[in-house]
């Protein structure tokens, strides 16, 4: 099981660094290249096959912002699940969000804005496949239950109906 997260520029690391953080409190393993469907196409391509070689369950996040090729071009070479999490720049008013939801026809990333909820999702997708991370987020999402029962009832005083 691996999820390889890859970069348009190393612009995107702190972003990133919030979603391979993510993944660790999952115990994903996570790999994270840099490769520009722009500027370095031949080496997206080979890292690609690379790893569509290896029949090991695997998830890809793409993290590129402004005009991002990189997630469709990822999406349309591999059968994996591919996630699109691209930066928002307030910069571009949103406009840059939609060059990750508009893609070609036989191209399906998803897109994820929230760089915790795109290891989220990949986790979700790993545990199709592992039943101890299955377990992990039910843990989580009981943690996430619980938080919100107990700001309910520090929030009215009493216990919840």
């Amino acid at each position: 099981m691996l999820t390889v997260v890859i970069m348009g520029s190393p612009s995107d690391k702190d972003f990133s660094a919030r979603i391979t953080k993510a993944l660790d409190g999952f115990g994903i393993p996570h790999q994270v290249r840099v490769a520009s469907a722009h500027k370095t196409p031949h080496h997206l391509l080979d890292m690609l096959a690379h790893y569509e070689t290896d029949p090991e369950p695997k998830v890809y996040i793409t993290v590129a912002g402004r005009s991002n090729a990189l997630s469709g071009m990822v999406d349309a070479q591999v059968t994996a699940p591919v996630i699109a999490c691209p930066p928002y720049s307030e910069k571009f008013g949103g406009a840059d969000i939609l060059s990750s939801l508009r893609t070609p026809s036989g191209v399906a990333p998803a897109v994820v804005l929230q760089p915790e909820n795109a290891a989220l999702l990949a986790a979700k997708v790993l545990g199709l496949v592992d039943a101890e991370l299955r377990q992990k987020l039910v843990t989580a999402q009981d943690a996430q239950r619980r938080r919100l029962f107990e700001a309910d009832t520090d929030a009215t005083g009493r216990d919840r109906a």
